[in-house]
Formats: C-alpha cells, structure tokens, sequence
C-alpha cells in the first residue's frame, strides 16, 4: 500500500492515519485489538470507509477494550447489527467478537497478543497469513497482512521516499530489524 503516501498525506481521513499510525510498531491489546478489527471490517469495503466510521466502531465497541468485547453477547451483536454508525455485517462482528475471546486466552498462555505475534517473529506474509487462519476467524491473506503492516510487523506501508518512513526507520518496527531481505511481501 506505498501508494497510500502520494494519497494519503494532506487527506482530513487518511492522513492522520498514514501519518500517525499505519506502519508504527505497538504492544498496547487495545490497539491491537482495533487494527485487526478494522482490517477485518474492511474486507469487500473501501479504507476510507473503515477510517470515516471508526469513531462510531470505537464507541459501539467500547473502545475495543478486549475483555469488554470478548464479553459480549447475542445482546450486543443485536444492538451492533442495528447501530447505523458501524459497519454491519454479522459474520465480521462475531468473528471480532471470538477474536476478543481467543485474545484474551493469550494472556495466559502466550503472555498476551503483543507477546505472541512478537514470538512468531520473523516470518514471511505466507507464514503469517497460514498462522492467522489457524489462531483467529475471518483472517485471510489481505486482512493478515494489512494487519501486520499497519503495526510493523511487515514492511510496505511507507514509499522510502516518504517523510513518515524516515521516521518508522528512527523506531525502527520489528520489520526493520529482521532485515529487508527477509520478507516475501507478495
């Protein structure tokens, strides 16, 4: 998605994004909780899209707190199903809510999300995309790697000519110190 470096800076919805966020390493479960989340409603749907009802989705997902989302039940996917601020689709919203759940149990077998995709740490997209499928629901090749770019785990995110990857190198995320040559990013 380097494209999104000659779209995105300037845009009032994608440019904080891409300036901000998109490609920034994070170990914060809500964080990460959100991007996977995101990624996964935005299958079939445009980003910008996704980006224009994230602060509905925030809210209707309590911040996507894990244990709160992992907590909900057949109440709540009625209510999320009925909130015209989201994205509504029941197969999304119920793998979002198991994902919660799977998370959660991370905690105590893997020290949680952020220590588990740091243990599988390098693999290539293939890898992750087969692990993914395995670990979580409705993540398939797009939604897996657009997920691990979005937190560093896989390079793509930023043209090297752009300002923002000037800084990423300055952290630099996980991707980075594996070694450019390691990754197949096709």
């Amino acid at each position: 998605m380097s494209g999104y470096c000659g779209t995105a800076p300037g845009h009032p919805v994608h440019g904080p994004y891409h300036d901000r966020e998109y490609g920034f390493p994070t170990k914060d479960e809500t964080v990460l909780m959100e991007r996977l989340a995101l990624e996964i409603f935005q299958a079939g749907l445009s980003w910008l899209i996704v980006l224009q009802k994230r602060p509905s989705m925030n809210a209707a997902f309590k911040g996507f707190e894990v244990d709160r989302v992992a907590g909900f039940g057949e109440r709540d996917v009625t209510r999320l199903l009925a909130d015209p601020g989201i994205i509504r689709n029941s197969l999304k919203l119920e793998a979002i809510i198991e994902n919660a759940k799977r998370i959660r149990a991370m905690r105590k077998n893997d020290g949680g999300f952020a220590a588990w995709i740091e243990a599988q740490h390098p693999l290539s997209k293939a890898e992750w995309v087969k692990l993914f499928k395995k670990t979580f629901k409705f993540t398939g090749g797009e939604i897996t790697g657009e997920f691990l770019m979005s937190i560093g785990y896989l390079p793509g995110t930023h043209r090297p000519t752009c300002p923002v990857y000037k800084r990423l190198a300055k952290l630099p995320p996980p991707w980075m110190q594996a070694g450019k040559g390691f990754y197949d990013v096709g």
